[in-house]
């Protein structure tokens, strides 16, 4: 049956055109029942036996929830309890507008054959479609469809022959108006959260109730502690006259009641706007999208240097904070003053489950807690739970509901236990969900598209290859890595040049565009590494065997193969698919053994002598053009193999074999960055790392010039050179100690599309274009590099998605935020496995260097652990000495001496675990000794180690 809307459009031009809207219904469309002996059945979903046990419904039943309830409710409803229900098409299509991620989840439940959730298509059966009537709202049209399907199934079950009379279908709703005209109806009908109370065995989906609007008004105060946000329609019209600005709002991790709204602007244009003081800041979270009203310039502040942790207690809501707030304001000059304003209204949230753990109220019996999140950046949530007991001292999720304006806190739902606090496995499992890493087991749908065991290279494939296997390729990685993604090889030619292949594994072969596996190697973006585990980006079939380039197994493979002279000059670049045969799978130390060892002059040998010669050559062009040479302390722990606890801890000590694959990797990503540009210039996917702004070398320039050093910032070049010719005598650390601070003054690098940006320079690198071509198996970016290169140079065909630069910019933005997340759970594994190092080993005292002066604290470098933490001069438990801070210098006077940036201390490290949550290494000044100030030292918090500059 067809029905057909027509109806006028204006075009462009001023015309008008004639839409003709058709919408098919269906009379033969099953209802999914297994009592049901009316429709033609494909296969059963709803079944008698899965029907849940109620005190409410005390007969077997299937459940129709509205939009909102699988909205706010996804919690409850992916328990395994709640079974036999029917998602109408009405709910999933107004659900994959409203939420993606929650849209996600449902779609997960609806494909789990144990759930036996049925989808019902109501919008074309013909006897549940319903047209929207005239002055009708969207909303009202949803709800009138939601309650004819219901009306429909109810009648329909009822003509069934096998269950003329028991078997009844019951409406899920908490909206009132709805309700009412249900049961006017005649149907059965209850709010979420009385039948999740009537259920009679499983009591604790209670907790994982989010809260309705009645029953937060049950537990708030009634003093107002927060101005109203405004409505949407006057954010967005004071957005567009200028009154309002719009930007992401960022807390501060060690100081609750400030933050700082960063607006988007062009270019320089871009600022950041201070907020102070709880009612300012109104119930915005960290990285919610907020409205944010300048106040008038008098009443601008300076950032506060104080440190103010919510420390754990719970505050009355309707306490007087003055008292708090006072500790923020501090005498500050005109120029100290940044930019100050008020949140108005939040554009959207970024409410997601969060990990922390639960402070259990002292009141007796009492079921309202708080729950502390691992982030300190979140506020405290205030949850109902009746497993307090229980849940005490265990890693727990929980949801954030909703924030009343009477509220000090949100008030939100449990989610789930994680398991107990401290344990490693537990842990590993909260730094994964707090970075949004993707890491459940890969899906049977997305293995199904892996190739089938054994597998083989077939003649098919040799046909479109060149055969590489004669050739001396060979491999050179980290200690214990299998997911090897390159290899290289060095010959000399006759005419006295040299012939260098940079081999990368054939991922794209493996993964066609589009299914499932693409699918998700797209949304996870990067395999990321952790401390003895690893995330993989696509399945261990491919990760660490078929696509590994491991020796002595014939391997597919994508080659970059240029000539060059003896000076390293490229006189000609081929790109092809071939097939290769790796002669070694060497460490690092391995090969920098056989290059060093002069008895040996084998194929192997001579080809890693040949490409050592030729990086190094390389290396100083790079250098010489203006690249950066920086440093950071990336650490390496040594793993007990039984308890898989960190046994040593020591700084990764770099050879000249690290060099040279990393010149030659470079090389490759540079060539293939200018062919696949050369070919595609609206849509290559490229890599750009922007020049930082001035402001961001002022610690870099301060800290030289308290030894005299010059430093030039005006290019890349300037840099460089300066940063090689600072030298000061008899302290042959310094130059290392500048380079780390060089690093941390610089900008991101990110993916990008060539057809939405105009500035592709590579900053670090000093390289006018570059991409990332030589890691597929770990970097999703490669993969869609390999696949233009394969359609540039006639390997493959092309697809839609590859030619546009809208998708191709929208999953750069995906692969930015994966790549910055993974690197976040990265520092944050190596921060827990230094705590875990440092547990059993009492108080070590090591030397270290000041990095950074702060008004109350120094930031202290330990260069054997690679370990950076807060030596504090003041705490709540004892008399602060005098401290006196210059920022010009910056220098901090303690008593009598005076520290600078770059002094040599001595420290005692230890492990503070007092807050399970919250652990922290503790650092305590011993040389110079200041009269005074006692070992140990109050809290530290550590900082791993940011990674080196892009590659």
């Amino acid at each position: 049956m067809l029905k057909s809307k027509t109806f006028v459009k204006k075009t462009r031009s001023g015309g008008v055109m004639k839409v003709v809207r058709e919408h098919y219904l269906r009379d033969d469309i099953w209802c999914g029942s297994e009592v049901c002996s009316e429709c033609k059945q494909d296969s059963v979903v709803l079944q008698r036996d899965a029907t849940i046990e109620s005190s409410l419904c005390l007969y077997p039943h299937y459940l129709i929830p509205d939009t909102n309830v699988v909205l706010h409710q996804i919690d409850v409803l992916e328990d395994p309890v709640v079974r036999n229900v029917i998602i109408l098409q009405t709910v999933l299509q107004e659900l994959r507008h409203r939420s993606a991620p929650v849209y996600k989840r449902l779609k997960d439940i609806i494909h789990a054959k144990e759930k036996h959730f049925y989808t019902f298509t109501n919008e074309h059966h013909r006897e549940t479609f319903i047209e929207r009537e005239p002055g009708e709202s969207a909303n009202d049209r949803n709800d009138r469809a939601i309650r004819v399907a219901v009306k429909w199934y109810s009648e329909h079950l009822k003509t069934s022959k096998s269950d003329p009379d028991s078997l009844k279908v019951v409406l899920l709703t908490n909206d009132q108006g709805n309700k009412q005209k249900a049961e006017e109806s005649g149907l059965v009908v209850y709010r979420f959260e009385e039948y999740v109370r009537g259920l009679i065995a499983n009591p604790e989906l209670v907790d994982r109730l989010a809260l309705s609007s009645d029953t937060k008004n049950e537990i708030t105060s009634s003093k107002v502690l927060f101005p109203e946000h405004l409505h949407l329609s006057r954010i967005q019209s004071g957005i567009k006259s200028g009154s309002f600005l719009q930007g992401s709002f960022r807390a501060r991790r060690d100081n609750y009641l400030e933050a700082t709204v960063f607006v988007k602007g062009e270019g320089e244009d871009s600022k950041e706007v201070l907020i102070q003081g709880l009612q300012n800041l109104n119930r915005a979270c960290h990285e919610d999208v907020v409205a944010v009203q300048l106040l008038p310039r008098n009443q601008w502040v300076a950032p506060s240097s104080v440190v103010l942790q919510d420390d754990g207690a719970a505050k009355d809501d309707n306490v007087d904070e003055d008292e708090e707030e006072n500790a923020l304001r501090i005498l500050s000059t005109e120029a100290a003053r940044k930019p100050t304003g008020k949140i108005v209204g939040i554009i959207k949230r970024n409410w997601r489950p969060f990990c922390g753990m639960l402070n259990v109220s002292q009141i007796k019996e009492s079921t309202r807690h708080l729950f502390t999140p691992a982030d300190r950046r979140i506020p405290r949530i205030r949850i109902e739970t009746r497993q307090s007991s229980t849940l005490a001292g265990q890693r727990i999720m929980v949801t954030i509901d909703g924030w009343p304006k009477d509220s000090r806190y949100p008030n939100g739902h449990f989610v789930r236990s994680l398991g107990k606090a401290g344990e490693k496995d537990t842990e590993e499992e909260v730094l994964l969900l707090e970075h949004d890493v993707p890491h459940q087991a890969f899906s049977q749908a997305v293995l199904s598209f892996l190739p089938k065991m054994p597998w083989a290279i077939t003649p098919e494939d040799m046909a479109k290859r060149e055969d590489l296997r004669h050739l001396t390729v060979c491999s050179v990685d980290p200690p214990g890595c299998t997911d090897i993604d390159d290899a290289l090889h060095c010959r000399e030619l006759e005419n006295g040049n040299f012939e260098v292949g940079v081999h990368i594994a054939d991922v794209s072969h493996f993964i066609r565009p589009g299914n499932a596996l693409d699918q998700e190697a797209a949304n996870r973006g990067t395999t990321v590494y952790l401390c003895g585990k690893r995330i993989d980006m696509v399945p261990e079939l491919l990760s660490s065997n078929l696509c590994s380039l491991r020796s002595n197994v014939e391997r597919l493979a994508f080659s970059c193969i240029w000539e060059v002279n003896q000076k390293a000059e490229i006189l000609k670049t081929r790109f092809t698919k071939s097939v290769i045969n790796s002669k070694a799978s060497m460490t690092y130390a391995e090969a920098q053994m056989r290059i060093d060892d002069t008895g040996k002059n084998d194929d192997i040998t001579k080809s890693l002598r040949g490409l050592n010669k030729l990086a190094k050559i390389l290396k100083r062009k790079r250098i010489e053009k203006g690249a950066l040479t920086l440093s950071s302390l990336e650490v390496r722990f040594h793993i007990d193999s039984e308890t898989h606890d960190p046994i040593d801890l020591q700084t990764k000590e770099l050879m000249e074999t690290n060099s040279m694959v990393e010149e030659f990797m470079l090389l490759a990503n540079i060539s293939v960055a200018q062919k696949i540009y050369e070919e595609f210039s609206e849509c290559a996917m490229l890599r750009k790392h922007p020049a930082p702004p001035p402001s961001n070398y002022d610690i870099l320039l301060k800290a030289a010039k308290s030894k005299d050093v010059d430093i030039h910032i005006d290019s890349a070049k300037a840099l460089a050179d300066s940063l090689d010719v600072a030298k000061v005598d008899s302290f042959p650390y310094f130059n290392t100690l500048l380079r780390i601070l060089a690093t941390r003054c610089m900008m991101q690098a990110v993916y990008f599309c060539s057809g939405m940006d105009n500035d592709f320079h590579h900053y670090g690198l000093a390289s006018p274009i570059y991409t990332h071509f030589t890691s597929p198996i770990r970097r999703y970016a490669d993969i869609i590099v390999h696949r233009l290169l394969a359609v540039a140079v006639g390997a493959d065909v092309t697809y839609p998605d590859l030619m546009d630069k809208q998708k191709q910019a929208t999953l750069s933005t995906n692969l930015n935020y994966r790549h910055k997340m993974s690197q976040y759970a990265q520092r944050a594994s190596v921060a827990f496995h230094t705590q875990l190092f440092f547990k059993s080993r009492g108080i070590l005292n090591e030397e270290g260097y000041v990095l950074f002066v702060r008004k109350n604290a120094l930031i202290v470098l330990i260069p054997r652990f690679g370990l950076e933490g807060t030596v504090f001069f003041d705490g709540k438990d004892k008399v602060a000495p005098k401290l006196v801070f210059d920022e010009e210098g910056p220098t901090l006077k303690v008593e009598q001496h005076t520290f600078h940036i770059f002094d040599k201390v001595k420290v005692t490290i230890s492990l503070d675990d007092s807050n399970i949550q919250h652990q922290k290494i503790r650092m305590a000044l011993t040389e110079p000794v200041i009269p005074g100030v006692s070992v140990p030292a109050p809290d530290a918090e550590p900082q791993a180690k940011k990674p080196k500059l892009d590659r």
